[in-house]
């Protein structure tokens, strides 16, 4: 499958995640894959949550988990602001 990416570097997690939102809610019938190349945008939160501390893992795990099932939200074009609450 032919995939569009864009790259979020220099963006904030939530700043790349709303725009990975506004480019899926733009939909279209199109023979290519609209997304963005995460790095820094998806690791950021947990690398803060961890600080390369052993007893942070649960805590960076779950910042992980958290980023990426609100980018999947992202993906279906169906992420709210409000999200980052839950």
């Amino acid at each position: 499958m032919p995939s569009i990416n864009f790259l979020s570097g220099g963006q904030e997690p939530e700043e790349a995640t709303i725009n990975l939102n506004a480019i899926n809610q733009q939909g279209g019938n199109t023979p290519w894959h609209l997304s963005i190349s995460y790095g820094r945008a998806l690791q950021q939160t947990a690398l803060q949550a961890w600080q390369g501390r052993s007893e942070n893992s649960l805590a960076a795990q779950q910042a992980l988990l958290k980023r990426a099932k609100l980018n999947h939200q992202a993906m279906l074009g169906s992420y709210e602001a409000s999200m980052e609450n839950n």
